[in-house]
């Protein structure tokens, strides 16, 4: 079928039908993931004027590449199907860009130990890690990650997740941000490996994915430095306390110290670290045209990321006072109440009941049970 994203008219998969799979997928509700990349990638290029080559390293249809093409980028797109380098390739002479980028059909690893790239975009189905050393070998300025495997990235399916990132993920009332925490803390031990430190420019955990911006410094002092930023989450399972803990060996507690419960679990190690820069992403907001199909999305988003606290696990109102027995009320209110006790409070990305706030679990009961009752 044709469809148009970003003043580009492409010829996609039909929508897949039970029992037949399309051997290149496409999939209309990551829009927004590639209206952000295109609005990331102009943003990028204004702080970095040297980076001009990208890899769209799991091209598919070629959308996203064909995007940052037309965006003025010396794109390669990459795909080992050959129905998918096929439709890619047709999809440029579409659009007459088949002079500005061209189509590789092979394995993207290969391909990345043989060739550098200023930007490099990962987006598998599934985990990227199997991809992550050879982009962090060859990635000069930035690597653009997406995981759709939230389900092993926020402990939902515990063996995988181990597997996957090589680390300890638990499935707590803060999943999403759990997994936005994997992810980054596994990519930066990847990066490590080969002397690139990491810092998150863009993060997001959106329509059961996480993508991440992580613009690379190439020294061994910015890996060890990175690596500074793991550590661990201790989450008790009755009354939901959490605290964190910077190291890479973990020192579990053994009590809760807000109620004494022994259900506790670990999680790590996970980036503890920030995932934004504010500054970058409100300049990202303001690169977003009005012409993209998901522009007033794209900057609602932006805009609560630059107002989110810096802090690594996020609460959920409405979970928290179920576990307190309590009415939930409006959110606006509810974090008026925390700020009014002096305590930093931001609506969170991840829905319109989490938040973040510097009080513990025991001080926001505190500054909210009044309004509750």
């Amino acid at each position: 079928m044709r469809v148009t994203e970003g003043g580009i008219d492409l010829e996609v998969p039909g929508e897949q039908t039970e029992g037949v799979e399309e051997s290149v997928f496409y999939n209309p509700r990551q829009e927004l993931n590639r209206d952000l990349t295109i609005a990331t990638l102009r943003t990028f290029r204004e702080r970095e004027e040297r980076a001009e080559s990208y890899l769209d390293a799991m091209t598919a249809s070629g959308v996203r590449g064909i995007r940052a093409a037309a965006d003025g980028w010396d794109v390669t797109c990459c795909d080992l199907e050959e129905d998918a380098v096929d439709l890619a390739r047709e999809n440029l002479e579409r659009n007459d860009l088949a002079d500005e980028a061209r189509v590789e059909h092979r394995n993207v690893n290969a391909l990345m130990h043989d060739e550098l790239f200023d930007v490099i975009d990962l987006d598998p189905y599934g985990t990227p890690m199997p991809f992550a050393d050879a982009a962090f070998a060859r990635c000069r300025d930035l690597l653009c990650v997406t995981a759709t495997d939230t389900a092993p990235l926020c402990g939902a399916h515990f063996n995988s997740g181990v597997r996957s990132y090589s680390a300890v993920p638990q499935n707590t009332d803060y999943h999403p941000e759990m997994g936005v925490r994997i992810l980054i803390s596994a990519l930066a031990r990847s990066g490590a490996r080969f002397d690139v430190g990491v810092e998150p420019i863009l993060t997001h955990a959106t329509s059961h994915y996480v993508r991440t911006y992580l613009e690379l410094d190439r020294k061994a002092s910015a890996a060890d430095a990175a690596l500074e930023h793991l550590g661990h989450v201790y989450h008790c399972e009755d009354c939901l306390y959490r605290e964190t803990e910077h190291g890479q060996v973990a020192d579990p507690l053994e009590r809760c110290p807000h109620c004494g419960g022994e259900r506790l679990l670990t999680a790590g190690p996970v980036w503890l670290g920030p995932v934004q820069d504010t500054e970058f992403v409100a300049d990202v907001r303001a690169a977003v045209p009005d012409s993209f199909g998901t522009a007033e999305k794209s900057r609602e988003l932006c805009e609560t990321l630059e107002a989110e606290l810096d802090e690594p696990t996020h609460y959920d109102q409405h979970k928290l006072c179920k576990n307190w027995g309590l009415p939930a009320n409006a959110m606006d209110d509810f974090l008026a109440d925390l700020r009014d006790a002096g305590h930093a409070a931001s609506p969170a990305h991840y829905g319109g009941t989490t938040f973040k706030t510097d009080a513990s679990v025991g001080e926001i009961r505190a500054a909210t049970e009044g309004s509750l009752e």
